[in-house]
């Protein structure tokens, strides 16, 4: 093929595929914590779940606890459970809570802002 004729056949490709409606994936909202619930528990104490309450989760986000994802159960936009064990609590401190929420393609990943929970 000539590369004239390549040309016309690429433009001819282009124009057909130029109208198809594809669109790059929404960007993934970055969710934001509000509040924990509980806000503390005892050290040594046995795992529980963890209420995580803010805006923007999504069906697909998961609660992280020092940097590590746990179990989540998707309750809302605004309202996701995770599941801390026994070990994340077995001495006094603090321990990190954040959201992450996977994304795909374009629509990349966010991780919320860090929220404090209180081990006594």
């Amino acid at each position: 093929m000539k590369t004239s004729s390549k040309l016309m056949a690429m433009m001819m490709l282009l124009a057909l595929t130029a109208g198809c409606g594809y669109s790059r994936p929404a960007a993934v909202a970055t969710p934001t914590i509000s509040t924990l619930a509980p806000t503390s528990m005892a050290a040594g104490g046995a795992a529980f779940a963890l209420t995580v309450n803010g805006t923007k989760f999504a069906a697909n986000s998961v609660v992280y606890w020092n940097g590590s994802a746990r179990t989540t159960v998707y309750g809302t936009a605004s309202q996701l459970t995770g599941q801390i064990t026994a070990t994340d609590i077995a001495a006094a401190g603090t321990g990190a809570v954040t959201v992450f929420t996977p994304g795909g393609g374009y629509g990349g990943s966010t991780m919320s802002n860090s929220v404090n929970f209180t081990i006594n």
